[in-house]
């Protein structure tokens, strides 16, 4: 498959990218640094900026099979690139005819009844401000969406175990949420479905599997 990744050069979009090599496919890594994309004969850096006009990222994305959406601005631009850039990148993949669109977000990002109440998201009230209208504005596409809610990241080493959909806070190491992110593409249940993950006992596969 041929996929493109919004974010490409940060800390999930290039371990995303390292995973989706190593599963075959040809990957077009947007970024606003180029520089920073992992360099491999199967990746196509392309600068991308989310502040740019729905029609130029329509020109820059081409023909894919999927779209990723794992940019970040660090809650420095929480409207133009959390929010408003995500949904100019939906509006881009319906352009171009590209049904598969994989969307990276945070727990409880649709459940604003949850923010104040669970420590450590207590913090993070405008960022899942920017990440609810995004998620919102793609549940009511006619894309073949998945939203992947992970709890907070932590750089650990992977387990390739989680577990899914239990709503518990916790924690993931960000090797696993890349490598979830990667196999969600293998399977056809999970169009449409919102996944809440955290570390667990259960392999990624298999976890997936039984969504």
């Amino acid at each position: 498959m041929k996929i493109f990744i919004a974010g490409a050069s940060g800390r999930i979009g290039t371990k995303l990218t390292r995973d989706l090599l190593n599963d075959g496919h040809e990957v077009i890594g947007g970024a606003r640094n180029t520089d920073k994309v992992v360099k491999d004969n199967h990746v196509t850096p392309v600068k991308f900026d989310l502040h740019e006009s729905v029609e130029q990222m329509a020109q820059m994305i081409g023909k894919v099979d999927a779209i990723y959406f794992t940019a970040g601005s660090g809650a420095k631009d929480l409207l133009q690139t959390d929010a408003f850039g995500a949904v100019k990148l939906m509006q881009a993949a319906a352009k171009n005819g590209v049904k598969r669109f994989i969307m990276l977000s945070a727990l409880f990002s649709l459940e604003p009844n949850r923010w104040r109440t669970v420590k450590g998201l207590d913090g993070l009230t405008d960022y899942n401000i920017a990440k609810f209208f995004a998620d919102n504005y793609l549940l009511h596409t006619d894309l073949d969406y998945t939203i992947l809610q992970p709890t907070v990241m932590i750089d650990k080493p992977g387990t390739g175990k989680i577990t899914v959909d239990d709503g518990e806070f916790g924690h993931n190491p960000a090797d696993d949420v890349a490598r979830t992110l990667a196999d969600i593409l293998k399977y056809q249940n999970t169009k449409c479905r919102i996944i809440k993950m955290r570390e667990g006992e259960t392999p990624i596969d298999e976890a997936l599997s039984q969504i």
